[in-house]
Formats: structure tokens, C-alpha cells, sequence
């Protein structure tokens, strides 16, 4: 019977042991910090866990999901942030674009401003929604002094619910355009000159090579910084828990931020976790249908 060379199994064996050396600890890892919290999300959905009464622990079944489709706050919070998504993903792509396109040029100092478009991307979100709670304030904020110039307000801002959600979009947009800003960048500067060339021959005019050459060269980048952006933005929790609370009358009270202060501020950590497991499918479905649109998108 041949059995093999015993030399190259002895080599093949310690290879495979090699690499699981070198991915052990990120295994590890996801054990710790994913798998086990997310089985322990799933089983806490089921009590009446509360974070300071460990003990008091009971079985409620279903209640806690129950519970849930009658939270006018729970359900004002996915639509609050299905309409910060909503909002923000054309907005901070169109952003994104534009300005990889102004800063798509060969010109003296260009690096300059491709390091300030892209700066605010590196600040804490925290600092940023401080400053920009500065900006909006109706007293002496810089937007209100401008529009008070001109004759105009002061407007409250953050205080008013029918613009506190369009304020932390401007935000968002703002700052995270200038990543999306880099990867459309590349992509500008794969697509070939020659079209460029060729177009200008035929006297296309720059719209015309816009629309012809450059959308459908950053069709695939496209479809990729969309996806990414939908998933941060249905993490929304830091913008409106440093400028509104929540507020006002719950109008920037998202998902991320109600299972935050459910769990560890009201401390109801089983009707929490009901919270995020429902948020957890959401998200599931959503990367789902992202997979299919990314696959349909890579074989056009």
C-alpha cells in the first residue's frame, strides 16, 4: 500500500499547523467578542435579564418581542434610521464624487487640498458632532450668524424635529465623504485617457464624456461605496447621543442608540437584547440582498 513520502507529510503537517498558529488568535478573538455575545444576545431575549439583578433572572418567552411591536419609540427609531439612510447614502455619495473629480487634476498644491477634503474622516465622531453642535447653535453659532447677516433667523436647529435628522445627515455626509472621496478617486484614475482622447475627437462636450465615460467607468466603485455606506449608516449612534440625545420628541432616536440606552442606562438587558437580536435579522437581510446586487453588479 503506498502510503506517501513520510518527509512531505511531516512538511505538510507542520505547514498546517502554521497556519493555524497565525490564525488562532483572530479566532479566538471572534469567539470572545462575537460568537459568545451574540449566543448570549439570543438566550438574554428570552429573560427579564436586568444588568443590576442578575439574580432575579426569569423566563418571559416571547414577552420581550411582543413587547416590542407596541415601543412607539422602538418603531420610531427604525424609521428614523431608515430615513437617515435614506438620506445620507446619495448625499454623501454625490459629495464623494464631486470631489474626487475637483481634485482629479494635475495642478500645483493639489495634494494640499486632497488632505483636507479628506481630514475630517480621522476625527473622532465625537469631536466632530461637538463641533458641529457649535455650528448649529441658535445663539451664536457660526450657520446662525451667517443666515443672521442675511437677515435670517436664528434658527434652532437641533431643537426642532423636523431638521434635527437633517442636521446630523449634513454631518455624517461631511464627514465621511472624504474616505468614499480616495476610492473614487482610484477609480477616476484607472479608467483610460484615451476615451477621454477619443470623446474629445468626436467633440463630445464634458458632460457628454461625464456621462459616457466616466459614470460607467465607476459603475462597479459605485455600487461598492453605496454598500458601504448603508451598513456605517445603520450604526448611527454617536451623532445624535453627542448633539440631540435622542431628541427632540425622539426625531434622531435610532435603532443602535435605543438598544444602547435600553440595556445599559434603563438597564433592561433582556428586553435589550430582543432590541438587537430584531436589529441583528435586519441587518442580516440587508447584507443579504447587498451580496446579491454586488454579485449581479460584478457579472455586468
Amino acid at each position: 500500500m503506498h502510503t506517501g513520502n513520510p518527509v512531505q507529510h511531516k512538511k505538510l503537517s507542520k505547514e498546517n499547523w502554521t497556519g493555524l498558529a497565525f490564525i488562532a488568535p483572530a479566532v479566538i478573538l471572534l469567539f470572545i467578542f462575537l460568537l459568545i455575545p451574540f449566543l448570549l444576545t439570543i438566550g438574554n431575549s428570552f429573560t427579564n435579564y436586568n444588568i443590576l439583578k442578575p439574580g432575579a433572572t426569569q423566563f418571559v418567552g416571547l414577552k420581550n418581542f411582543i413587547k416590542l411591536t407596541r415601543d412607539t419609540v422602538f418603531m420610531k427609531s427604525i424609521v428614523n434610521t431608515f430615513v437617515f439612510v435614506i438620506l445620507v447614502v446619495p448625499l454623501q455619495v454625490c459629495l464623494a464624487l464631486g470631489l474626487a473629480l475637483l481634485i482629479n487634476r494635475k495642478l500645483k498644491g493639489i495634494s494640499i487640498y486632497r488632505l483636507a477634503f479628506f481630514a475630517p474622516t480621522v476625527l473622532s465622531l465625537v469631536v466632530v458632532s461637538i463641533l458641529w453642535s457649535y455650528i448649529y447653535n441658535p445663539n451664536n453659532g457660526l450657520l446662525n450668524s451667517l443666515l443672521g447677516s442675511m437677515g435670517l433667523g436664528p434658527f434652532k436647529f437641533l431643537n426642532n424635529p423636523k431638521t434635527a435628522m437633517l442636521c446630523i445627515v449634513v454631518l455624517s455626509a461631511w464627514q465621511g465623504c472624504g474616505f468614499q472621496m480616495m476610492i473614487f478617486l482610484s477609480g477616476l484614475q484607472d479608467i483610460p485617457a484615451y476615451l477621454y482622447e477619443a470623446a474629445r475627437v468626436d467633440g463630445a462636450t464634458r458632460f457628454q464624456q461625464f456621462l459616457n465615460i466616466t459614470l460607467p467607468g465607476l459603475n462597479h466603485i459605485a455600487v461598492f461605496v453605496s454598500l458601504n455606506i448603508v451598513v456605517s449608516a445603520f450604526q448611527l449612534i454617536i451623532q445624535p447621543m453627542m448633539m440631540t440625545a435622542g431628541g427632540p420628541q425622539n426625531a434622531t432616536m435610532t435603532i443602535v442608540y435605543e438598544i444602547y440606552q435600553t440595556g445599559f442606562k434603563y438597564n433592561q438587558m433582556g428586553y435589550g437584547s430582543a432590541m438587537a437580536l430584531v436589529f441583528t435579522v435586519m441587518v442580516l437581510t440587508i447584507t443579504l440582498i447587498q451580496n446579491k446586487i454586488t454579485s449581479k453588479s460584478n457579472e455586468d
